[in-house]
């Protein structure tokens, strides 16, 4: 039961100017939505997040779920969430994926291609 390229995740980001009262942080929110295209249900059991801010300073995060949640998600159905992060610089980047569990057991990581976090009008 493969179903590795079925699970299709999008991303919206936006800056939140006015979350964080020191000049020497950015904070930004990222919505995502994740849509099972495939035939089966699929959990999301971890994540993993790579993110690089406009110095190359990468941090890791990882742990189960995402917002406290393993959430299953049933053919033709999405999961969608809002969650943030805080740069040291008004531009970086996060990549990552999802480790999903199909009904049988077997594991397999749903991709999450890199996407942009920028204060609007930084970046021409």
């Amino acid at each position: 039961m493969k179903q590795v390229n079925k699970v299709e995740i999008t991303v919206k980001t936006e800056y939140l100017k006015n979350q964080i009262p020191d000049k020497d942080k950015y904070a930004f929110a990222y919505k995502i939505s994740i849509q099972n295209n495939g035939q089966h249900p699929v959990q999301l059991i971890n994540r993993y997040w790579l993110i690089t801010d406009g110095n190359g300073k990468k941090t890791e995060v990882q742990g189960p779920g995402v917002i406290g949640e393993q959430p299953h998600i049933y053919p033709g159905e999405s999961f969608n969430y809002t969650s943030g992060a805080v740069l040291d610089t008004p531009v970086g980047t996060m990549q990552g994926y999802y480790e999903m569990q199909q009904k049988d057991g077997d594991h397999f990581e749903a991709a999450i291609s890199v996407f942009s976090l920028a204060v609007p009008n930084v970046v021409n």
